[in-house]
């Protein structure tokens, strides 16, 4: 099996590389990134180019399994440039389609999308847990959950066309972990939380989790979409009082202004949608993924808080699935 990767130098990129190349059954894992990147081992190639390249084709020519990871998550990705939301727009979409279009062209069989269960959106109304029939309602302003939404309400269409191939879509939780984005981590080592009515469950993904689910799809093939999520959710409250004395309810208004007026000087906080996403419960059912995937996380919401404030050390990875 040959498998190629998008967003090779991504968070999640990090700890997948190691687990593919450690099935005797792949014969060669291609990286591609618009970063320059090594891996040492000999099964690994590396392709510096952009997904938006319109001679991306060549580059998926004789791929067995394309594994789509190329997204900007955050605005400041883009350095100087992080305010340009058009760019990141274009990175995220445009990319994402051309990417699926060029797999189409090069005859490649299968791709595993890693999704988001953003598309959902954190909403008053979402019922506790989300089924995948549930609506996709991604929230206005929250860059990221715009993006992941736009790419599969085009996927809807893409895949009825002729030659299409075949895709997963694994609709990830927030993913916490040693190589996952540092404000996820930040947040979830956090006092702090959005004080209103009855504090909502809240509900995240350990990344060998995460790799874990990658991992099923590549080896399933099953197609459609399936939610990945950390097991056990639990209001914030409780959570951050399993490590803070003192915890602190703030009122999402003013909150939320401070956050506006902070980013524009800075990326480090994210964008301003991703308060937005903290206000209201976005809790996904994994029953269809334990169906059809044989996948069930090993961590609980507490327990990838508890991994967060520990020494930040890889957890040891579950038994990779025989190919």
């Amino acid at each position: 099996m040959r498998i190629l990767i998008t967003g090779a130098r991504a968070h999640l990129a990090q700890p997948l590389i190691p687990r593919l190349l450690a099935w005797p059954g792949v014969e060669e894992v291609v990286g591609l990134d618009w970063y320059p990147m090594s891996y040492p081992h000999p099964r690994f190639r590396s392709i510096r180019a952009d997904i938006r390249d319109p001679g991306l084709a060549e580059h998926l020519e004789g791929m067995d399994v394309v594994v789509h990871m190329a997204f900007v998550v955050l605005s400041r990705a883009l350095g100087r440039r992080r305010r340009e939301r058009n760019l990141m727009r274009s990175i995220n979409l445009e990319g994402s389609r051309n990417l699926f279009t060029a797999a189409r062209k090069a005859g490649v069989p299968r791709v595993v999308y890693t999704s988001s269960a953003s598309v959902y959106g954190a909403w008053p109304d979402n019922p506790v847990p989300l089924t995948e029939e549930a609506p996709r309602r991604p929230l206005p302003g929250f860059a990221y959950s715009e993006d992941k939404g736009g790419v599969e309400f085009w996927l809807d269409s893409f895949e009825r066309e002729v030659g299409a191939p075949s895709v997963t879509r694994l609709r990830l939780h927030a993913v916490v972990g040693p190589n996952s984005q540092p404000l996820l981590n930040h947040i979830a080592r956090s006092r702090f939380y959005i004080r209103g009515g009855s504090p909502p469950p809240v509900q995240c993904l350990w990344e060998d989790d995460a790799v874990d689910a990658l991992l099923r799809a590549i080896q399933t093939g099953a197609p459609g979409a399936f939610n990945i999520g950390g097991s056990d959710p639990q209001p914030w409250p409780e959570l951050a009082a399993r490590h803070h004395r003192f915890t602190v309810g703030l009122p999402y208004g003013p909150t939320a202004a401070v956050h506006r007026f902070l980013c524009r000087f800075t990326g480090a906080l994210g964008d301003p949608g991703w308060l937005a996403g903290l206000r209201y419960p976005l809790v996904v059912d994994c029953s269809r993924a334990a169906r059809e995937l044989d996948w069930r996380p090993n961590y609980s919401v507490a327990n990838c808080v508890d991994l967060c404030w520990g020494a930040q050390e890889p957890s040891n990875p579950s038994p990779n699935p025989e190919l």
